[in-house]
C-alpha cells in the first residue's frame, strides 16, 4: 500500500479561516481524507488543509530562502552596536 504524507491529525488550537475551493480539489481533499481514515482514524477534510499547506510551505524552497534571509536582516538591525575602544 502506498505510504500518505499525512497520517495523523495532531489537536492544535485553530485560528478559523474561510477559503472557497473548486469542486474538484474538494473531491480531492474528501478522497484523501478517506483514505486517511483507513488507518483507523476518521478525518474530517477541513482538518487535512493546515497540514497540507505546511507542508507545501515547507517544501518551498524559494520561501524558505527568502525568509532566512529576511531573518538575518531582521537579527542584523537588532544587533547592539560594538562599543569602539
Amino acid at each position: 500500500m502506498t505510504t500518505l504524507r499525512i497520517t495523523e491529525i495532531p489537536d492544535e488550537k485553530p485560528v478559523r479561516m474561510t477559503v472557497d475551493l473548486p469542486a474538484d480539489l474538494h473531491r480531492d481533499l474528501v478522497a484523501y481524507a478517506a483514505l486517511v481514515s483507513q488507518n483507523g482514524q476518521s478525518v474530517d477534510p477541513v482538518r487535512l488543509v493546515p497540514h497540507m499547506i505546511r507542508g507545501f510551505i515547507a517544501s518551498d524552497r524559494g520561501f524558505r530562502k527568502l525568509r532566512q534571509s529576511a531573518q538575518k536582516a531582521t537579527v542584523r538591525t537588532r544587533l547592539p552596536a560594538v562599543p569602539e575602544n
